[in-house]
């Protein structure tokens, strides 16, 4: 008998045995089930029900042992015909599954149910995985059968990260009962913070007319030319802090919509989104969707149906809003496009900038990469001709970039100051505070101390999982981990010899007390991954610091870049010294980018303003280049030692990790993969394999985590071999128990 047989990709198929499957449409669902629709359909030998994507029909064939399609999720497909080739070329590109890359460009909990829900706490519990997410496909097979709900639960923290626990239960169907089992086996956090229902789109007055300077003009009118050339093209736009970049932004996406076009603005930390939306919803009204992560699972619903309806023709977001069903895009904007935050870390191990290119070339239209201190990559592309170039060299308000202060923490020790704070710092936020302006410091540690130790036998606390030393918050006054996020309270006395404690380093939280001490009454915000839970959103406390003229913002990385106060003329890095030495490739790129984006954000306004960068290294070339403001001179020293080193962008990249609960079988299992990539690469094939080596931090959640480093050409016919020998590898049963995965374009 003829049958209707449909190809599906099955969300249970792991990597290695990732393809599409054929099940036979019963009659019932004859008329509902097309391409791009989610189903349930059995799985394996038992037949587990699990979720699965529609991607063809096969017509009717005469078919022998197939399963049948159990049930459809979708009255109307999910994924247009485009996202699905979207989808296929990620599964080859970043070496995830079929259903991996598609449910990225889902909003979160469409995986779980297939309609709305409203949420009407402002107060509500949020639950996040206290273990990493890869550990979570081990752990969720384990209770598979002993706890199915537990398991629906791991797996979706395991996708969005951190969700409202009335949402949970709701997309899962699971009970209370179920996720306190999982924080009481400290697999989940659960914490209480303030949350509002709807995306804050704030639409004040109509914004006048922007005005560009000569040279935003230019680039805009170059821009222009490329945006209505009728096919794909690449630029990017270097320009200074505080150049106008947003201006010339704002000018584009004025013509994409008057060419009836939409227009995606990418941005690569949340804290951003607030003062963008607010500028863009100045001349765009209500024209415009919000896509991040700080959004309930509800309002990131909301928001993609009302993409997806045609509803709003400009996007603004992060990493995932690469994703957003827009249709006829004119143009999209990557901004801070030298930021690390662009790149996935779980699977699919995407970048942004390669999904927006994939989406422009699709499309033809414009991929704008806009930074003060572009990424080594971008500006050898530009260089090498394959992004077009524009610069704006100058601020738009013609001030003066902020003059940079050095002080050596080394003459400090030595009078006598073992704080946080420079004399010079002190100074110049004394300053600040008596003339009423207002000051930004980054330090990017949270927490009071990054090293509690005995200060007679020097024994240290180290995490139970994982092979980094706790870090001391003093709220709670506990010890806590910031990988896995165990906890622990801080004894008395040392357990090893009964001696004294001391408290090593300086976080956020003792900066913040420091600062009081020496200022006490003047107001202090502080900005980090704690305040931020507690506080419910970035907007509130940047409101707070602009609105109340608190003189002093003290936070990590979300402080740094794109932020815009007029009446901020002193910033600060407090340890310039912090990443430079962390003994990866892109350490000096890292450290310059951040020094520059903060020194950027003082003086932005009518009032001239100053930096002070700490250091216990002034000599450093990167220090001195970063204060002179001087990304030409880096850029230049910093591509000849890539040659040397062979290393992104002078050569492609890629690296394969081996994790296990056994470091021995780990590292076999490496020396393994190894002699099988050598092995089977063609003769006279460009590839080099360095390694094994451990990976950063070799420990994680009591998992050891070694890799191997190739050195390759990017291309098909290299990414087909690393593919198959993982495959390979994974079907060998000796090799059961170590997950294996690959990254295209590793960060570290």
């Amino acid at each position: 008998m003829a049958m209707n047989i449909a190809k599906i990709a099955v969300s249970a198929a792991i990597y290695a045995i990732d393809r599409p499957y054929s099940y036979i449409v019963p009659e019932k669902l004859s008329d509902c089930v097309r391409p791009g629709c989610r189903v349930t359909v059995p799985f394996g030998r038992g037949n587990r029900l699990c979720e699965g994507i529609v991607l063809s029909m096969d017509g009717e064939s005469e078919r022998d042992k197939l399963k049948e399609i159990a049930r459809v999720l979708d009255p109307e497909p999910v994924f247009t015909p485009d996202q699905l080739k979207l989808a296929l070329w990620m599964r080859d590109r970043f070496f995830c599954t079929f259903y991996e890359a598609a449910r990225a460009m889902l909003p979160a909990g469409m995986w779980f149910s297939s309609g709305e829900r409203r949420v009407g706490d402002k107060v509500q519990k949020f639950a996040a995985l206290a273990v990493s997410a890869e550990e979570v496909a081990e752990i969720s097979a384990h209770k598979h059968l002993s706890a199915p709900k537990q398991e629906a639960i791991l797996d979706l923290l395991a996708s969005v990260g951190e969700a409202a626990v009335s949402d949970i239960l709701a997309f899962t169907g699971s009970s209370l009962t179920s996720l306190n089992a999982l924080e009481k086996q400290g697999l989940v956090e659960v914490t209480v913070r303030e949350v509002y229902r709807r995306p804050v789109r704030p639409v004040g007055p109509e914004a006048s007319p922007i005005a560009l300077t000569g040279e935003q003009t230019a680039a805009f009118e170059g821009l222009c030319r490329l945006m209505r050339g009728g096919k794909p093209a690449a630029a990017l736009l270097y320009g200074v802090t505080g150049s106008g970049k947003t201006s010339v932004y704002i000018r584009l996406v004025q013509e994409a919509l008057r060419d009836g076009r939409t227009a995606l603005i990418m941005v690569p930390e949340i804290a951003l989104t607030p003062q963008l939306v607010e500028i863009f919803s100045s001349h765009f009204g209500d024209d415009i969707a919000v896509l991040h992560s700080s959004l309930t699972m509800g309002e990131r619903y909301d928001e993609w149906k009302r993409i997806r309806k045609g509803g709003v023709r400009v996007v603004i977001g992060t990493r995932s809003a690469v994703f957003a069903p827009l249709e006829n895009i004119g143009l999209i904007v990557i901004d801070e496009e030298q930021e690390h935050t662009y790149k996935s870390e779980n699977a699919p191990r995407y970048h942004a900038r390669d999904v927006a290119k994939y989406r422009c070339v699709h499309e033809n239209a414009l991929l704008l990469l806009g930074s003060a201190t572009p990424s080594v990559e971008s500006m050898y592309a530009a260089r090498e001709g394959r992004y077009s170039l524009f610069t704006l060299e100058n601020r738009f308000n013609a001030h003066p970039l902020p003059k940079v202060l050095i002080a050596d923490m080394r003459e400090e020790l030595r009078h006598g100051n073992g704080g946080a704070v420079s004399t010079l710092l002190r100074d110049e936020l004394a300053k600040n505070i008596e003339n009423g302006e207002q000051s930004i410091l980054f330090l990017n540690r949270r927490g009071a101390s990054n090293l509690v130790m005995c200060g007679e036998c020097g024994y240290t606390f180290e995490c139970k999982n994982c092979s980094v030393s706790m870090t001391y918050h003093s709220v709670g006054q506990c010890l806590r981990c910031h990988y896995c996020g165990w906890s622990a309270p801080v004894p008395e006395e040392c357990p090893k010899c009964g001696g004294k404690l001391k408290f090593v380093g300086v976080g956020t939280q003792k900066l913040e007390e420091e600062l009081g001490e020496l200022f006490p009454g003047a107001g202090v915000i502080r900005m980090d991954t704690d305040t931020v839970s507690r506080a419910g959103s970035h907007q509130k406390l940047l409101s707070r610091f602009k609105d109340q003229r608190v003189p002093i913002l003290l936070g990590t990385q979300m402080v740094t870049k794109g932020l815009d106060f007029s009446n901020v003329t002193l910033a600060a890095v407090i340890s310039a010294d912090q990443s430079l030495y962390a003994g990866d490739f892109r350490a000096h790129e890292r450290t310059f980018s951040l020094i520059t984006q903060v020194v950027g954000r003082s003086g932005r306004g009518e009032k001239s303003g100053r930096a002070v960068l700490q250091t216990f290294t002034p000599e450093n070339s990167v220090l001195k280049l970063a204060a002179a403001q001087d990304y030409t001179g880096f850029y230049e020293n910093e591509i000849k030692i890539r040659r040397l080193m062979n290393v992104p962008p002078a050569a492609d990249q890629m690296t394969v990790t081996v994790t296990g609960l056994d470091e021995g079988t780990v590292l076999r299992g490496c020396v393994r993969l190894s002699e099988m990539l050598r092995g089977q690469a063609p003769a006279g094939a460009d590839l080099t394999v360095l390694g094994p080596a451990p990976a950063g931090i070799t420990k994680v959640n009591n998992r050891f985590r070694y890799k191997l480093t190739l050195q390759l050409s990017n291309t098909r016919q290299m990414r087909d071999l690393v593919s198959r020998t993982i495959r390979a590898f994974s079907a060998d049963a000796q090799w059961r128990k170590l997950a294996v995965f690959a990254d295209a374009d590793p960060m570290e």
